[in-house]
This record gives structure tokens, C-alpha cells and sequence, in this order.
């Protein structure tokens, strides 16, 4: 966007969304000084950690779409002050649904939750450079709604990873530096219950490094993990299991122990040898990785063809193995994954006893 003098409501400086710098700023009738600066700069620091760092990425990428599809027609995407051009908007949502505008990104159209997720993203840029997107406005809520009933299918969920699959997944890998750690993150994550996000933010103590998100008790019956989530602090209980070759309390000392790790990020790179490692913590996306390659390697569903079985698993599938295969009471699945509602925890379910409670018998049919 330029900025024209001639016409105010075009003149306003507009921040890009990360640039805290230009976003939170001491007010112009204000003299800076050493205290007040620090307080900026501390501000800025909160902002940042407002939302995740994947979040912020989505939103980045959202904001890419938006502006290249404006682009093409011609249209400003920030639009004048005060707020946004929500005509244009609800025209962007009916092109997502479907157009041949679409054929540029290689769909013919998106999902309804990426549809909403896109209008999100919007939502969220927008507040970064002071403007409010009024959702509620009929050229938006009219046309998303319309959308939904017209366009809506059911979620596609990633296949949750039973436990005679994970006993074959952990099976495959070896026991040295590199096979230990990704047991370990395997079986902890399963049995915790855990996104994977979560699972390489763990340190060894607490306050340990300021990326952290969380950090490991070993007790005697098992391990407390704490952690600091996208609903808040919650504590995880990972029990030993009944066997040391399947036990994620087991697996985890074993990797602290060999690789030396006491303090810092627990999951972390190793060297090409192997026989190294790093400080560097690993990223979530290696959880994904794993499960994909491990997959292939315990031949998982093999009456699937390679590329079937890859697209039917994903880091999230440890999250809902544990919720589809823990035979206890659901409260208790429910405090393990963090969910606020029992509804959010089915959701997970994959595999559930139904029928279990007949409610035409209960009835008297």
C-alpha cells in the first residue's frame, strides 16, 4: 500500500503484523527514557508471545494469500480507514469456496474450516495494523453461513495409532543416540497424550532455556511432565509401563542417561555421525517426520498403497491413539489432553465402544 497525502484516510503508516517495533511504540506527546524504552521493548517482547509461533505463521501465510489474490484484481487489501473493505472480503470467501481463481494455488476450492481459518488469519492481521474486521456484517456472516450449508463436510481426521502399532513403530528403530531419543519421543508422546509442539518444548528443569514450554519430573512411579499449553498450565502424569521395552518413563532415562542431557532442552539434534549431540533443540515438524517413517518402516496398514498410508498419519496421531485406546474412564483422557469439554476429547476418539449404552432398550423399545 501507498500513502497518499492527499486523502488522509489513506495516509495512516500501516505496520506489518510482526513488526513489534512499529506496532507497540511509546504514544508521539510521550518523551522516551531509559525506563519507558525498556517497557517498549519489554511490551514488545509480551506481543510476540501473544500467540504461537505456528499460529503467527498461519497467519502470515493467510495474509500472503489475501494480498496476492487482491493483487490480481486490482484491489488495495488494507482498504481506507477505519476499516476494511468487507465487500471485498466476502468476495475473497466465495472465491476460496470456489472459482477458477483457485487453479493458480492448485485447488479448485477449499475446505470450509480453511475458509474459516483464512478469514481468522485476516481477522487477526487486520488488528495488528488498527483496524477492526466486523465478522457479523452481513457481506461476511451472510456468505460464510451460506458456504457452511452449502459446502460443509464432515472434519478429516488423522487415523489415531493403536498400541499394537506403536509396540511396532518403536520396534524398527535402533539403539543408538538417534534411536533412543525417538523412542523416546514415540512412546511420550503417545502415552502423554501430547502435540508435538509440546513434545520438543520439554526441558530438563524448569526455567532452564526461554523457549521452554514445559519441563520433566522422573519419580518413582513415573513422570511428571509441566506444561504450559495454548489453554494454559496443566500437569501431564505419564506412569511406568508394564514392560521396559515399552515404557515411556523407561525410554526417556534411558536417552538423559546416554546422551548426557541434565539441563536444557531434553529433544534435541544429533550430529550426521550420530555419535553427538547438539544443543539445538529439534522442531516439531521432525515428530511428524517420525511417525511417517516409522509407519513405512513397521508396515502399518500395508494393504494401503505408501502414498494412502502417509496421508492417514501425522504427529497428532500419537494425540489421538492415546484418547482412542485408554480403556478408562473418559474424565480421565479428558484431564490428560487438556481439553476443557468431554465433546472436544470424542472428538479424538477414533475407535470408541459404541452402543455401549442402549438408549432405545433404556427407552423401552
Amino acid at each position: 500500500m501507498s500513502n497518499n497525502p492527499e486523502n488522509p484516510s489513506r495516509a495512516i503508516k500501516v505496520p506489518h503484523p510482526h513488526d513489534n517495533d512499529e506496532a507497540i511504540a511509546l504514544p508521539s506527546d510521550v518523551a522516551g527514557s531509559g525506563t519507558l524504552d525498556l517497557l517498549v521493548k519489554t511490551a514488545q517482547d509480551y506481543s510476540k508471545h501473544a500467540t504461537s509461533e505456528n499460529t503467527r505463521k498461519a497467519y502470515a501465510r493467510d495474509w500472503a494469500h489475501f494480498s496476492r489474490w487482491c493483487r490480481r484484481h486490482g484491489a488495495d487489501p488494507v482498504g481506507p480507514a477505519p476499516c476494511p473493505d468487507l465487500q471485498l472480503i466476502g468476495l475473497y470467501l466465495t472465491a476460496l469456496a470456489g472459482s477458477a481463481d483457485n487453479t493458480a494455488f492448485g485447488v479448485s476450492s477449499f475446505s470450509v474450516s480453511t475458509i474459516e481459518r483464512r478469514l481468522s488469519g485476516l481477522s487477526w492481521n487486520y488488528a495488528q495494523r488498527g483496524f477492526t474486521l466486523d465478522r457479523r456484517d452481513r457481506h461476511i456472516a451472510t456468505v460464510l453461513a451460506g458456504i457452511k450449508r452449502k459446502h460443509a463436510r464432515p472434519p478429516v481426521q488423522k487415523e489415531a495409532i493403536l498400541p499394537e502399532e506403536i509396540i511396532a513403530m518403536v520396534t524398527t528403530l535402533p539403539f543408538d543416540l538417534r534411536g533412543l531419543r525417538d523412542r523416546s519421543i514415540l512412546l511420550l508422546g503417545f502415552a502423554g497424550g501430547l502435540r508435538r509442539s509440546e513434545i520438543v518444548s520439554l526441558d530438563a528443569g524448569k526455567d532452564d532455556t526461554p523457549d521452554s514450554r514445559g519441563w520433566v519430573e522422573i519419580l518413582e512411579y513415573g513422570a511428571l511432565l509441566t506444561l504450559n499449553t495454548k489453554t494454559g498450565w496443566r500437569e501431564v502424569e505419564i506412569g511406568r509401563g508394564s514392560s521396559e521395552q515399552t515404557c515411556p518413563v523407561h525410554a526417556l532415562e534411558q536417552w538423559l542417561h546416554f546422551s548426557r542431557i541434565d539441563f536444557g532442552p531434553i529433544f534435541v539434534r544429533i550430529s550426521r555421525s550420530g555419535k553427538r549431540v547438539m544443543e539445538s533443540r529439534l522442531n516439531d515438524r521432525h515428530v511428524a517426520r517420525l511417525v511417517k517413517k516409522t509407519i513405512l518402516d513397521a508396515n502399518i496398514r500395508p494393504e494401503l498403497p505408501e502414498k494412502d498410508r502417509l496421508a492417514l498419519f501425522s504427529g497428532h496421531s500419537l494425540r489421538a491413539g492415546l484418547a482412542s485406546s485408554a480403556e478408562v474412564d473418559e474424565r480421565y483422557v479428558q484431564k490428560q489432553l487438556g481439553h476443557a469439554s468431554a465433546e472436544m476429547t470424542r472428538r479424538y476418539q477414533r475407535r470408541r465402544d459404541r452402543f455401549r449404552v442402549n438408549l432405545t432398550k433404556a427407552a423401552g423399545l
